[in-house]
């Protein structure tokens, strides 16, 4: 158990950078860590009018803002349990997740409020506007409700006369043991499951980043990942908070275009993304650039080489605002080629690794330690992780003795699955370790090399095992390929590829002499894989796959 208290954490950061910055609106207001505070404790008060209890669950669904942010740090502070549900949720399926959690209020967007209904929520007593703070129903009336709410505000106008200060703030320290987050799955094998995050989840990951020192009071976050996803809310907003950092809320998808003018605007100090990002960069701004004849001839010079990698390491450094000290990628495995690259030109990156059942961080190393291919060292002494050995016939027909599942022990390791005792009993081993259902290895620094989810590994006709993920990051380099979903179809390996139109279009070439360029390549790809991974058919889908936050697919959507 850490032995600082979670919630004090919170407490220490507000009162010591009570007049910087902490959140802002990416077009819209800043709030210093004092109206941050000053705010938390207008809800606290607007909580307890409505009779909310320590423990008792608040939902939270609505878009990236620095109100969200607020809400979900006064939902805390005041000792209830948050449930954070992704906005990009159907409407039955979010209020299915907020009926399970048995939340009593929830915090939305009046827009997503409009496609549910009071009876699909009935726990709910109140249902509140984040944005604005204006009461959009009420089991006990809606205007009531919202007298209710003024009053409060009113109120704390008279309690605190010569304004909040920090030697007002005072919170209740939910113990560390005890729940925290209540956070939903949205996984790429089915319906989500309410993970348990107690305090001391969140104080594991934290303490070990502050001692990490990954980012420091004064700099600046871009935020442009989903808040509501555990990665993000770790980082973002967690460590961010208690670091005294500000945090730059985007609030809009991030296409190409926004977060190139956001990275240049705002000028993160460290960039927090997922590798989709950085592996479109190479994509379609790199790769044309290497294979041009004019670079790869600069290239086979070791003189000129040099130059030419300073070059881009700059332009691309610059294309992210300039300023940041590191890029750290997690959510999801870096393609192995980008990853060479970019630490073949210096390029300041880190791969982690994590999973919302341990809020979320496994491993993680810095920048200028991390190995190529892994995804950073494990977070010792918080977290230990060991390999479970695949069958021991798999091993000795294909020698992988030092592949498995990688499992996983420790202060961040979650309390189990919300009400599902069967869940929750086949997510750890028998002596007590978390299945991650990852495979991989693990070299004797402790370092993770993922190969691949075990749910997704298929099996070749000769018992071989095939990680789809390995051959699917090989497709995502061939020319004009968006992305791709490697499956087993009666026995024959295919692949399913949505092309880049756009960059099809760009080339002044048709959707169809795109697709048979992509065609071409398939064997070449077969040359890159072993004898039982190669890829029998290619499948044009031009629909982009359904993904998780993190931007992984959704598998088992597609068969």
């Amino acid at each position: 158990m850490i032995a600082k208290n979670l919630i004090s954490l919170f407490e220490d950061s507000f009162k010591k950078h009570w007049t910087i910055t902490a959140l802002s609106n990416y077009e819209g207001e800043s709030y210093t860590y004092g109206q941050v505070a000053t705010e938390v404790a207008r809800w606290h008060d607007f909580f307890a009018s409505q009779g909310l209890q320590h423990g008792d669950k608040v939902a939270l669904m609505a878009k990236d803002s620095a109100e969200w942010a607020i809400f979900f740090v006064a939902v805390i502070t005041y000792g209830c349990v948050i449930v954070p549900v992704l906005q990009d949720f159907p409407p039955q399926d979010a209020m299915q997740i907020i009926t399970h959690s048995e939340a009593k209020l929830l915090a939305i967007n009046s827009n997503l409020w409009e496609a549910m209904t009071p009876e699909g929520v009935p726990f709910i007593a109140t249902v509140l506007e984040v944005q604005t703070s204006h009461i959009l129903y009420a089991k006990a009336g809606r205007e009531a409700v919202e007298a209710e709410l003024q009053a409060t505000r009113a109120a704390f106008l008279e309690k605190y006369p010569q304004g909040f200060t920090p030697d007002d703030i005072s919170y209740y320290h939910t113990p560390n043991e005890e729940m925290i987050v209540l956070n939903y799955t949205s996984g790429t094998t089915g319906f989500s499951k309410g993970v348990m995050l107690s305090a001391n989840n969140f104080a594991g990951n934290l303490v070990f980043c502050l001692e990490q020192n990954i980012i420091r009071a004064g700099e600046t976050l871009l935020c442009f990942l989903p808040m509501a996803h555990v990665y993000s809310c770790m980082i973002n907003l967690f460590l961010a908070l208690v670091s005294g950092t500000h945090v730059v809320v985007l609030g809009k998808v991030p296409s190409p275009k926004i977060l190139g003018a956001a990275f240049r605007k705002v000028r993160p100090t460290v960039v927090i993304s997922v590798p989709l990002v950085l592996e479109k960069i190479y994509q379609n701004v790199l790769q044309p650039v290497l294979k041009s004849r004019k670079v790869r001839l600069m290239l086979a010079l070791p003189i000129v080489r040099n130059i030419v990698y300073r070059k881009i390491r700059e332009q691309l450094t610059e294309g992210m605002g300039g300023a940041f000290r590191q890029v750290i990628v997690g959510g999801a495995a870096l393609n192995p080629e980008v990853g060479e690259f970019l630490k073949r030109i210096g390029f300041p990156i880190t791969v982690g690794y994590g999973m919302t059942e341990c809020a979320p961080l496994i491993s993680y190393v810095d920048a200028k330690d991390w190995r190529l291919r892994s995804c950073g060292q494990v977070l010792h002494p918080y977290m230990e992780a060991r390999i479970a050995p695949l069958d021991e016939e798999t091993q000795r027909a294909h020698g992988e003795a030092t592949i498995g599942e990688i499992q996983v022990r420790g202060e961040n390791v979650c309390m189990g699955y919300y009400k599902n005792p069967e869940q929750t009993a086949a997510l750890f081993t028998e002596d007590g370790w978390l299945r991650t259902g990852d495979l991989g290895t693990m070299d004797s620094d402790h370092f993770l090399y993922i190969r691949g989810r075990s749910k997704a590994m298929l099996l070749g006709g000769n018992g071989q095992n095939i990680y789809p993920e390995e051959i699917e990051a090989k497709i995502g380099m061939l020319r004009f390929v968006q992305e791709s979903l490697v499956l087993m179809r009666e026995g024959r390996l295919e692949a399913l590829i949505v092309p880049n139109t756009q960059l099809i279009e760009d080339e002044g070439l048709t959707l169809e002499q795109g697709w048979q360029i992509i065609q071409d390549q398939r064997a070449s790809l077969n040359e890159q894989v072993g004898s039982y991974e190669k890829i029998q058919r290619f499948e044009l889908r031009l629909e982009p796959f359904e993904k998780t936050p993190k931007q992984s697919i959704r598998r088992y959507l597609y068969k």
